[in-house]
């Protein structure tokens, strides 16, 4: 069996009707190109995820016991015969293209180790709402259509050569998925000497809906953002300090205020999970 240009890998856990749609974009984005994709389950508790790539013919690998995106992430290169790794994560839609611009990007920059991909968050009945200063309360990075150098990439849509991981090593499987679990990886990279290129061509869209595009849940999932954002600052020495938590969380509850800006609650709610995880560990001292 010749060996693909790319292995593209997904992990997931107990997330089927997310993962289906993941893969109906992927499998026709892969149809005519050379790409192995992979699913990564995490240790899911049914049948449903197996089910699944089977069904779109897809190579599955039960990961167990279940820990973190990381150690998935980690398996993940195990299992990829390609040179060239590709991640995504299990909410994404990619476009027809989406293969052939990764593989084209990584031909025009045979320098670069990793390489960080267009994220356009889409979330469900939020459109139009807020103010339009801030971005989306999930993962996005848009830095328009055209290429450069970049310090990082995000999970939802990244991609590394094997001589990366010569440099960098593995992804710490310690650190939670909410803690800046790539971020970290991409800082031994660079400090390594690794380079790090945003393809602006190389775009998906990063999709909430359903359950987890309401109010409460988008509000949830940046409490628990800004806690792991702490830890993460933590780890590398750079915490604020108490007192300019607290400012941030005020002007976050005051922008909400005077511009009734919805998104502005996402915003505190994040500040407020920092606020928490600094008062929680400085009590710990």
């Amino acid at each position: 069996m010749p060996t693909p240009a790319v292995s593209v890998a997904i992990p997931t856990r107990d997330r089927p009707a997310e993962l289906e749609r993941a893969l109906a974009s992927l499998t026709a984005a892969a149809e005519h190109e050379s790409a192995e994709l992979i699913v990564v389950d995490d240790g899911s508790r049914s049948k449903a995820v197996a089910d699944l790539a089977q069904a779109y013919g897809v190579r599955y690998v039960r990961h167990e016991p279940a820990t973190t995106l990381n150690a998935a992430r980690n398996r993940a290169l195990e299992e990829a015969r390609a040179d060239l790794v590709a991640f995504v994560d299990d909410d994404v839609i990619v476009p027809p293209d989406w293969v052939r611009e990764l593989v084209g990007g990584a031909a025009r920059y045979p320098d670069a180790d990793a390489f960080a991909g267009r994220i356009v968050a889409r979330i469900a009945g939020l459109a139009g709402r807020g103010c339009g200063r801030h971005g989306a309360p999930i993962t996005e990075l848009d830095l328009g259509e055209s290429d450069r150098e970049i310090e990082c990439a995000w999970g939802a849509c990244m991609a590394l050569r094997r001589r990366a991981l010569e440099r960098a090593g593995l992804f710490d499987p310690a650190i939670p998925s909410d803690d800046g679990d790539e971020s970290e990886w991409f800082e031994r990279l660079r400090a390594a000497g690794g380079r790090v290129v945003y393809l602006g061509g190389w775009r998906l869209e990063h999709v909430r809906c359903g359950p987890s595009a309401r109010f409460v849940a988008l509000a949830r999932s940046s409490y628990r953002r800004g806690r792991g954002a702490r830890r993460s600052d933590r780890r590398r020495g750079s915490e604020p300090p108490l007192r300019s938590e607290l400012r941030t969380l005020a002007g976050c509850l005051w922008h909400v205020l005077r511009r009734r800006c919805p998104q502005g609650v996402f915003l505190a709610a994040h500040s407020f999970g920092r606020l928490v995880e600094a008062s929680r560990h400085a009590g710990t001292q």
